[in-house]
């Protein structure tokens, strides 16, 4: 984590047997530190922006669009940044159990 950032803000909303879901606002110049995720997920934006996310493979902008929903693997590891001038903010659901 880059200790001159801020951390994103994470308002859990729901966390029972089957997912969590999580609200997470990331004002300018904040990150959630890098992170391996134990659990599938589906990312919907709340705003739109351009969010940096590094990874041990290197870096790449994520642009967000509202309600433009996208899904990330189990495993996934990276920094979520926003390096913009705009809060960025999307839910997120991960998925606690498997069919």
């Amino acid at each position: 984590m880059d200790d001159t950032r801020t951390t994103a803000i994470a308002t859990v909303q729901i966390d029972n047997d089957l997912t969590r879901v999580t609200e997470w606002r990331f004002p300018p110049g904040s990150q959630t530190g890098m992170h391996t995720h134990e659990l599938d997920y589906v990312v919907v934006p709340t705003t739109g922006g351009t969010l940096r996310v590094r990874t041990p493979d290197g870096d790449f902008d994520n642009a967000l669009a509202p309600g433009a929903s996208y899904t990330r693997p189990i495993g996934s590891t990276h920094n979520v940044v926003n390096e913009s001038d705009e809060e960025c903010a999307f839910v997120e659901v991960e998925f606690k159990q498997r069919r």
